[in-house]
């Protein structure tokens, strides 16, 4: 089993041979290994079961990094990084050869961030390569929040976590780029679009495809828990689904239901903040999948800030 703890030299010696560990960042723990060695990149595809047409994010240091990674910045882009870096933003930008194209699922763009995690960030200078790190969980699985997520799912096949505690966002990153002039957000994450826009004005949202994605975390179905999740008016489903004499679980945004067992709910943010119903989405969603239920029923929250973001992890888990 993989071993836990804090030790960022002896992740740095994992690495430096080849090895993967699970590193924490603000957004959701990652599975790491060095982008610029084939063999490691290929060992977090097989980990992972992750199908090889879907890239990988690399994850720097500090911003004087990427220069030697990718061929240029637009200015658009580089007035995002100076804004949001460290931070849950990474930029989709043109490779340069340097960059495995096993990373990139033969694209010429990277996909590039750096993680606003103090342990992470402290292990990232430390290392002379960037690193490969999508989220530490089997592919298309709920994002691990917590290190013993990690551990319940890949303790087995890596041996290392790094453990920084949970995650302070919840939702992987923000990811954005250019088409045909436009900043163009591919993937919705843990920055509001608002407080992108308000940097470098209207932005595009791509909707997210079904093969053969542009960028990291673009495909339909993912993020998802074992059991069915259902999407729709908690009151219309819950009343349908008690007359089928269903076992269900419930997922909302801030309601409890008075009349419904306590151990089969998981309210992500009774106040209704949406940064904590953010940090608490991921671990929510799996709590029901281990809970005695057969169907998880969920409600989408209000399009504005961060449950744009919450909404597209909730579609894609029900996507199934």
């Amino acid at each position: 089993m993989a071993g836990i703890g804090k030790d960022i030299s002896k992740a740095k010696a994992l690495l430096e041979s080849g090895e993967l560990v699970a590193i924490p960042t603000e957004t959701v723990y990652g599975l790491a290994g060095n982008a610029l060695d084939t063999d490691a990149v290929l060992k977090i595809y097989k980990t992972k079961n992750r199908p090889s047409f879907d890239p990988l994010i690399i994850h720097i240091g500090e911003a004087e990094q990427v220069f030697k990674y990718v061929q240029n910045i637009p200015e658009e882009l580089m007035a995002l990084c100076r804004f949001f870096w460290p931070g849950p933003l990474t930029v989709l930008l043109p490779k340069k050869d340097i960059i495995p194209d096993l990373v990139t699922s033969g694209l010429d763009t990277v996909a590039v961030r750096i993680p606003d995690h103090p342990l992470t960030r402290e292990l990232l200078l430390s290392l002379k390569f960037p690193l490969a790190a999508p989220s530490a969980n089997p592919f298309g699985y709920i994002s691990p929040t917590r290190p013993e997520h990690v551990m319940d799912q890949l303790g087995d096949k890596i041996p290392y976590i790094l453990d920084g505690g949970n995650c302070q966002v919840g939702l992987e990153s923000t990811i954005v780029g250019m088409e045909h002039d436009q900043i163009t957000i591919y993937r919705l994450g843990g920055i509001e679009v608002s407080a992108i826009e308000k940097v470098v004005g209207k932005v595009l949202i791509l909707p997210q495809s079904s093969s053969n994605p542009k960028s990291p975390g673009m495909l339909k179905s993912h993020y998802a828990p074992t059991k069915p999740v259902l999407l729709g008016e908690l009151d219309v489903l819950i009343k349908r689904y008690t007359t089928k004499n269903v076992n269900f679980g419930i997922l909302s945004f801030n309601k409890i239901y008075k009349d419904i067992d306590p151990s089969r709910q998981a309210v992500l943010s009774p106040g209704g903040s949406y940064e904590e119903a953010a940090r608490n989405l991921f671990s929510s969603m799996r709590y029901l999948d281990k809970a005695d239920v057969s169907v998880i029923l969920a409600e989408e929250l209000p399009e504005e800030h961060l449950g744009k973001a919450i909404n597209d992890r909730l579609r894609r888990a029900a996507a199934k």
